[in-house]
């Protein structure tokens, strides 16, 4: 399963969803989804995301768990 932080990263660019999403050419909806887990962006959708909120796709996106 996949963690993330983007809605810790957009609070801490003080973006609003709809901020976002613009930002990053998607919806509003789009980016609640990503937030709540129930839907992992493409690569290219990551990307920017993490470059939008000035941080790494590695940060920004997690497995969960141990998987050595």
């Amino acid at each position: 399963m996949v963690i993330n932080q983007v809605k810790k990263y957009r609070e801490l660019n003080n973006m609003t969803q709809e901020e976002l999403g613009a930002a990053v050419f998607v919806s509003r909806q789009t980016i609640i989804s990503i937030e709540k887990g129930s839907y992992n962006p493409s690569i290219e959708l990551g990307l920017k995301l993490a470059k939008c909120l000035n941080t790494t796709l590695d940060v920004l996106f997690q497995l969960e768990g141990n998987h050595d």
